[in-house]
């Protein structure tokens, strides 16, 4: 047989065989890309609870879903190219947690379904159409802190009845922190109270925030609810602590790390509940499709040890709705 012919005839075999998959051999497993707000170091029991829920949806990481984690450590202007980086490696679903994330993500892409995690108002700040039909390639687990935020400043007024100056710490790149603060702040003015707003747009600048702080002489230090201060919240006890300046969070789970009160819904479960929603889109769902899931359980912790410290009486009223007590 003359070359030219064997050759046109090898040429043949290989794009056959490129152009079919051989029998046999499994496509990999689909890709989750991942922002996260901040870094493994503390990040990693929100992922153990989003990958147990995977796990109650019967699927396995590394059989049924590759989970590819990219860390903002507190600056949200890396979002934009992390979230280009991820899209040119073809993932099937794109998860995030905070507004900016969500906002970028959805600029980059209207294809690619995104799956948001304990994200604030996905309707006010334009995420979602609304909570029944989102529409879009958008939906997930909203956190409500935003019908939360006028909880604290009754707590103060129960908890802390002599409390008349509040500083409130913000993170401006969240552009819902803002708006939050001006309810805050109104809402403080009518019980007799001032709210004074103290930013931190990464964690670089928390010391120079704190400085701020203890020359403003606050009777007491309210977080609104974002990644970037949940991330570095030790930081914040230990500043309260030296200031001897009692704290309010907004996620029940920092109640154990000496905060004295904390008010909000379970940060763990929503990441556990959010795995739902990956499923359910692996399985060919359409995030259009999938209502919003909101919170049905808000957590009031409060820590005795911190309260001691600080030589302040919890009242008995405040005590009896605890949902825990850290003694």
């Amino acid at each position: 047989m003359a070359t030219g012919k064997v050759n046109q005839i090898r040429r043949a075999l290989v794009v056959a065989l490129t152009a079919f998959p051989v029998a046999g051999v499994a496509a990999p497993p689909p890709r989750i890309a991942w922002f996260s707000p901040g870094t493994a170091e503390n990040q990693g029991h929100y992922e153990a609870a989003f990958k147990q829920g995977m796990r109650d949806n019967g699927l396995a990481e590394g059989r049924d879903y590759v989970l590819e984690v990219q860390y903002a450590a507190g600056h949200y202007e890396r979002f934009p190219s992390m979230i280009a980086e991820a899209l040119a490696r073809q993932p099937a679903v794109l998860v995030g947690v905070t507004i900016p994330s969500i906002k970028a993500a959805q600029q980059a892409t209207r294809s690619v379904p995104i799956v948001f995690i304990s994200t604030t108002d996905p309707v006010g700040n334009g995420l979602v159409a609304s909570l029944s039909r989102p529409g879009g390639n958008t939906t997930g687990v909203s956190n409500q802190a935003q019908s939360a935020i006028t909880k604290y400043v009754d707590l103060v007024r129960e908890a802390l009845p002599s409390a008349r100056r509040i500083a409130v710490l913000l993170n401006p790149a969240n552009t819902f922190s803002v708006g939050q603060f001006e309810l805050l702040r109104a809402f403080a003015q009518e019980g007799g109270m001032t709210a004074a707003p103290f930013e931190a747009r990464t964690p670089e600048d928390l010391e120079a925030t704190f400085a701020a702080i203890a020359r403003h002489h606050p009777d007491v230090l309210l977080m609104i609810a974002d990644s970037m201060l949940f991330e570095i919240h030790k930081r914040i006890v230990a500043f309260a602590r030296e200031q001897r300046l009692p704290t309010i969070a907004p996620t029940p789970e920092h109640g154990a790390s000496g905060m004295l009160f904390s008010y909000g819904a379970s940060r763990p479960e929503m990441y556990r509940r959010a795995a739902t929603y990956v499923a359910r889109i692996l399985n060919g769902a359409r995030p259009a499709d999938l209502p919003v899931e909101q919170p049905t359980r808000f957590e009031l912790v409060v820590n005795l040890r911190t309260a001691e410290a600080l030589a302040v009486k919890v009242p008995y009223s405040v005590m009896l709705r605890a949902d825990r007590v850290i003694e």
